[in-house]
């Protein structure tokens, strides 16, 4: 199989470290070579991060070049648009639909762009948009929209649900085990 490649995309503090974990363990359980980068960017500061996840028969590298990623799974719209260019051609775009002013649109020397679905879709990307915060809440936790954006995905792969929530439980402390099944499923049925 060739090498897959999926980048998790967002601003510091949003769960893409669980997120990542998640993936990488699903993809583990089915059999497959998986390197998954560390978290770069200012995650501690509310900055722009990004985590690569590659996964194949054998991967050599953890690093996404420009152009290279099959899948980007953003939890903030303006990251979704500023990674497009990592996409591939006929790459998909998974994204939330919140909205996270960056400090240019904080201190207003910029403004925050619109129409971002649209204009993705324009440049060829395949995106499923979702508003992932207001079906978190519905799960029980706002904070669990990075599992809602992960139940969404899910939907584009052909894994089970039962192999997700077999990584669910190996990566989520059983504590929060039932409410974050409810965001992947929430996540897993929507209509985006």
């Amino acid at each position: 199989m060739e090498t897959k490649n999926i980048m998790i995309v967002g601003v510091g503090g949003q769960g893409s470290l669980l997120a990542s974990k998640l993936l990488g363990q699903l993809l583990l359980s089915r059999g497959y070579d998986v390197k998954v980068s560390e978290v770069h960017g200012m995650s501690q500061r509310g900055g722009s991060v990004v985590t690569y996840v590659r996964y194949g028969d054998k991967v050599y590298s953890p690093i996404i070049s420009k152009g290279e990623a099959d899948y980007i799974v953003s939890f903030e719209l303006l990251e979704a648009a500023r990674w497009l260019p990592w996409l591939k051609e006929g790459g998909v775009i998974v994204t939330n639909t919140q909205k996270m002013d960056p400090m240019p649109v904080i201190t207003g020397a910029a403004q925050y762009p619109e129409n971002l679905v649209e204009k993705m879709k324009e440049k060829g990307a395949t995106v499923y948009a979702l508003d992932c915060l207001t079906l978190a809440e519905q799960a029980g936790s706002s904070r669990a929209v990075n599992i809602v954006l992960m139940g969404r995905l899910s939907a584009l792969f052909d894994a089970s649900v039962e192999e997700w929530m077999q990584a669910l439980e190996a990566c989520v402390p059983a504590k929060f085990l039932e409410l974050n099944k409810k965001a992947f499923e929430l996540g897993r049925g929507a209509e985006a």
